[in-house]
């Protein structure tokens, strides 16, 4: 915990720490222009001190360097100087002239007090210094409290930011306090609204009889879920059949719209969280748990409302027709992943015997899934190897083991299959030309490409003209490098060079599925987009798509394509912090243990290297003590000037654990060198 402070102390930053690694000569700055160029953006912070500003309409972010901040926190909208341009090797950079209007004025972190007064040590690393808070707004927090603290003055240079303490969200010591803290510094709440609770309260738990009216009737027909075996809000389920001329497949999806209707407190919370979010061990869901786990969920053996994608394939994979339907299942099966696999690889085995019932259903759903994966491969799917992981926790909260996460056969089953479902939704609404919501993937920028192709040549990789790039051509790529030392470079770096996935109002294509048509139907339980698009679905299946519909969709899709795109990253985000945290708990028993790993990446300050559990740890430059190493930032290497020692992403290192930090979520290592040495570790700690 850090140290008490005096209400009147003055708060100074901290030098940051030299760096041994230099610039190449390609890195040398290019001198600022006589001219600024002023402009209006978001600034971005990085815990490292510098940040960037993202101004809409400039393709890339205006570096700002730890100098040149000017108070200006993260989220704020400032006005920005951009003191020289960007060019090909570089980005733009700049200066904060003034904060126009804070972008946040809640923070979690931990309260210290005082005899009459306390500070808050925010947890988020990329807010510089502590907010002081008087007795008389601090709720009476006791020492070590995790609370949420409202900025009344955002101070200046000389004058630390003061608050008020909303909200004592428990000790540091609590289990699963921790998570919790991590998501509501997010924005994301675990509570609903007493309105929506309301609502969920006075839906029923069971399907009705006047439900089923004018449904197309399933139950009678084989049908499973497969989930992981801890899952509880089961939002699809499949059927599936062998024909004389292929396979019928159908799709089940979880009918959430019969219950959440557009504009009720229920919709206007789950369009305010976006989707539900996993992290770690804690799932906060976008809809009450009566709903996600009970009435929506497709639950073993109890009636539930659907809306179904019947397609039908021929012997070859190909659809030849498919059909969308208002429907109503009973479940045979709740069957995991596992067992699936087991019935997969063992036939004539126990689980086989177990669900002889649905044996040569799953049989047969495995053939067709072989056969869509690979059209979907011969097309150009990109197919990315990132390991994932998977966290085991004790019941305090404490991570007992960290493990890669192994995917199976049947999780690509059932991905196959949410993909088929997808497209064809996506193509008929294409199509038709009715206002929609699509997951669109753009085409890589061809400056980006132009950069990945010069980095991919020094390692005897060709790559095609980058004005015409195909999904195809990456994936060649990606397979070129498979299985050599070069993999996890290659990977990495391709993905960096591509655009992210969102959501718009536009069919604009998916570029990692190489496919036209894409969107996402299959999760409206976790998912608002699918949600909003099965209202659309079921107006066009009603036949009450009138104009007026028409035009308030068209009306409202870009809002909620922005507002859901920004919801999933910063759930992405809040999920990474988590595992994060919990990474660096797990490792805080093995200060001393030495490991084998691959550098994951390689910058200024040092080098990052994960293991093969997926923990990952910095080697400070500092620590670096054996030569003077230079960054070369375009091929990602650093070289040392004496030895010409290169290291770069994806080559095997050994590292020893010297140090972890909870607060910061970081892991420090020390290379062992090849001799058995250990390169020393810097007094000062490092910046990350």
């Amino acid at each position: 915990m850090a140290k008490k402070r005096s209400a009147k102390t003055k708060y100074t930053k901290k030098k940051a720490p030299k760096v041994r690694i230099g610039k190449s000569k390609s890195g040398v700055s290019l001198g600022r222009p006589k001219k600024e160029i002023k402009c209006i953006g978001v600034y971005r912070a990085n815990t490292k001190g510098f940040g960037f500003v993202t101004v809409e309409g400039l393709e890339d972010d205006i570096h700002i360097n730890e100098k040149y901040v000017n108070g200006a926190i993260d989220g704020d909208t400032v006005e920005v100087a951009i003191r020289r341009p960007a060019d090909k090797t570089h980005r733009a950079e700049g200066d904060i002239l003034r904060v126009l209007a804070h972008g946040r004025e809640t923070f979690v972190g931990t309260f210290e007090k005082s005899k009459s007064f306390g500070f808050v040590v925010v947890d988020d690393a990329k807010i510089p210094g502590d907010i002081f808070v008087k007795y008389e707004n601090s709720m009476k927090a006791v020492d070590g409290s995790k609370v949420v603290v409202k900025i009344i003055d955002y101070g200046h240079d000389r004058k630390s930011p003061e608050g008020e303490i909303v909200e004592i969200l428990g000790h540091i010591d609590d289990p699963g306090v921790d998570i919790i803290c991590i998501a509501r510094s997010f924005g994301i709440y675990e509570q609903f609204p007493k309105e929506a609770m309301d609502q969920a309260a006075s839906l029923p738990d069971k399907v009705k009889t006047k439900d089923r009216k004018d449904r197309k009737d399933y139950r009678k027909k084989l049908t499973v879920t497969i989930d992981g075996a801890d899952t509880k809000d089961i939002d699809d389920a499949i059927t599936l059949e062998r024909t004389k001329k292929g396979y019928k497949l159908i799709v089940h999806i979880a009918d959430v719209s019969h219950y959440v209707i557009e504009g009720s407190p229920l919709d206007e919370e789950a369009l305010n969280r976006g989707n539900s979010s996993y992290l770690v061990d804690t799932v906060i869901p976008m809809l009450p748990h009566s709903l996600s786990n009970g009435i929506c969920s497709l639950n073993e053996g109890v009636d539930r409302l659907t809306l179904s994608c019947v397609m039908k394939f021929d012997n070859e994979g190909n659809r030849i027709s498919h059909e969308i339907t208002e429907g109503v299942i009973k479940s045979n099966h709740k069957m995991t992943y596992d067992e699936v696999q087991d019935i997969i690889d063992n036939p004539e085995g126990d689980t086989a015997k177990r669900y002889d019932d649905v044996k040569d259903m799953i049989l047969y759903a495995s053939e067709l899934s072989d056969l869509l994966r690979n059209k979907r491969l011969n097309r150009g799917f990109i197919e990315f190897d990132f390991p994932e992981c998977k966290i085991s926790l004790d019941s305090d909260g404490k991570p007992t083991n960290v493990a890669v996460y192994e995917r199976h056969k049947s999780h690509m089953l059932i991905e196959d299959f949410m993909l088929a479902a997808n497209e064809t939704v996506a193509q008929e609404f294409c199509e038709r030309g009715i206002p929609f919501l699509y997951r669109v993937h753009e085409k890589p920028d061809e400056a980006k490409m132009e950069t990945l192709a010069g980095m991919l040549k020094g390692f005897g990789i060709k790559f095609p003209k980058t004005e015409d790039i195909k999904p195809i051509d990456i994936q060649r790529i990606l397979n070129k490098a498979e299985g050599t030392p070069d993999e996890n470079f290659v990977q990495t770096a391709v993905l960096r060079s591509m655009q992210r996935a969102k959501y718009s109002p536009e069919c604009l294509g998916h570029f990692g599925l190489a496919d036209k048509y894409y969107t996402h139907f299959t999760s409206p339980i976790r998912r608002y987009p699918d949600l909003q698009i099965h209202r659309i679905i079921k107006e066009v299946l009603h036949g009450t798509m009138s104009k007026k519909y028409e035009t308030h969709f068209a009306n409202i899709l870009p809002g909620v394509a922005e507002r859901t795109s920004t919801t999933e990253r910063r759930s992405d985000d809040a999920e990474r912090e988590c595992e994060k945290l919990k990474k660096v708990e797990y490792m805080e028993d093995k200060l001393g243990e030495e490991f084998v790993g691959n550098i994951s990446g390689v910058t200024s300050w040092g080098i990052y290297v994960a293991l093969p559990n997926t923990v990952e740890g910095l080697v400070a430059a500092q620590t670096m003590r054996d030569d003077y190493y230079i960054y070369n930032e375009q091929k990602m290497t650093v070289t040392g000037e004496r030895t010409k020692k290169v290291y770069r992403l994806g080559d095997e290192v050994k590292v020893k654990v010297v140090r972890t930090d909870k607060l910061a979520k970081t892991i420090d290592f020390i290379l062992v060198t090849e001799d058995g040495s250990k390169q020393r570790a810097h007094k000062a700690h490092s910046k990350q």
